[in-house]
């Protein structure tokens, strides 16, 4: 795993050896007749974002290592509770599986004040399918017409007009949304923030215009980048990304001390999912993930493929919990 996405990297390291025992030692299980039927991946934002681009690369090699047809179904609202709730109230038969996320499964849980589902008891653990950066843009027009170039400039323009940018994110309390919070909270400036259904159509507004800043994830905000609709300051994470190594990030460009807020996705079935068939799932997964042209392909876009075994990827779920709890109660945001 690249180094540049630190939270899967010191995971990695902390499990040791014990996670490696348990990945060699898989045991004997007993086979289950599956699939025999189309699968079906819910993703629990809108069309466009980056979860629903992760999605639709893993499905049609799904589909033709299972020789079943793998279909996304877009699911998005309630910052994507309302899409990973119908996965959780699913049959646990392998057949509806979801596209979880940072937030669905690392964030809400501090941040909604009643959950439909609890994001460690009621899902199986799948595979970490990748993880991205963040990347803090601005349409590219108002930024060149306002004379913002950097992070600094940012700053000094937001300070002096407080409330007068506005911040787009793909929802109440996603990633997105929260490094976007991270940011006033740590320069002291205020952006009133509006929420959409999804990454992609935030970026709809970001492109026309509607919106001025985003804290959007990597690879959905990097063809509007290299398009010139948006400027790029800045990456989230606390290294430089590979796909852009010329962004620095927001830590250095602001001198902003600890500043990091990265995204990850991951597949999840319903618990209570035959465990071999949540074993085939991780295995094809993690095999796609590592080909050649999938692996250059998720790169390039800024994500990091991973593919981790079902009890590293719930492993990695339970310290997103614990990481993410003490941001959001920072932060101020609730959700009722």
């Amino acid at each position: 795993m690249p180094s540049n996405f630190n939270p899967i990297r010191r995971l990695a390291l902390s499990m040791g050896a014990a996670l490696a025992v348990i990945s060699i030692a898989t045991p004997v299980l007993a086979q289950t007749t599956w699939p025999t039927k189309t699968v079906k991946i819910v993703v629990p934002f809108a069309p466009g974002g980056t979860t629903d681009l992760l999605a639709r690369a893993v499905a049609p090699e799904l589909s033709k290592a299972f020789g079943q047809t793998f279909i996304v179904d877009n699911r998005p609202g309630a910052g994507g509770n309302l899409g990973a709730d119908l996965v959780a109230k699913s049959a646990a038969d392998g057949y509806t599986l979801l596209m979880g996320t940072v937030g669905t499964h690392g964030i809400n849980k501090s941040l909604y004040s009643k959950m439909p589902f609890d994001p460690q008891k009621d899902f199986a653990p799948v595979t970490l399918v990748a993880g991205v950066p963040n990347v803090m843009v601005m349409n590219a027009d108002k930024a060149r017409v306002l004379g913002i170039n950097t992070v600094p400039d940012f700053i000094r323009y937001a300070k002096a007009r407080p409330g007068q940018l506005n911040m787009a994110s793909s929802g109440n309390g996603t990633s997105i949304h929260l490094a976007g919070e991270l940011f006033k909270s740590m320069t002291g400036t205020f952006m009133t923030h509006i929420p959409y259904t999804g990454s992609g159509p935030a970026m709809m507004g970001m492109v026309s215009g509607t919106v001025d800043v985003m804290f959007d994830n990597l690879p959905s905000a990097l063809p509007q980048i290299k398009g010139g609709k948006l400027k790029a300051f800045a990456v989230t994470s606390s290294q430089r990304s590979a796909a852009m190594p010329e962004l620095p990030t927001v830590e250095e460009a602001g001198q902003l001390k600890g500043f990091e807020a990265s995204s990850w996705f991951g597949l999840l079935a319903p618990a209570g999912t035959p465990a071999d068939v949540v074993l085939k799932l991780q295995q094809e997964t993690a095999k796609a993930l590592n080909s050649p042209a999938i692996k250059e392909k998720l790169l390039a876009q800024g994500a990091i493929p991973s593919g981790n075994t079902p009890q590293e990827f719930a492993a990695f779920i339970d310290a997103e919990i614990r990481k993410w709890a003490p941001v959001v109660k920072a932060s101020g945001a609730k959700v009722d």
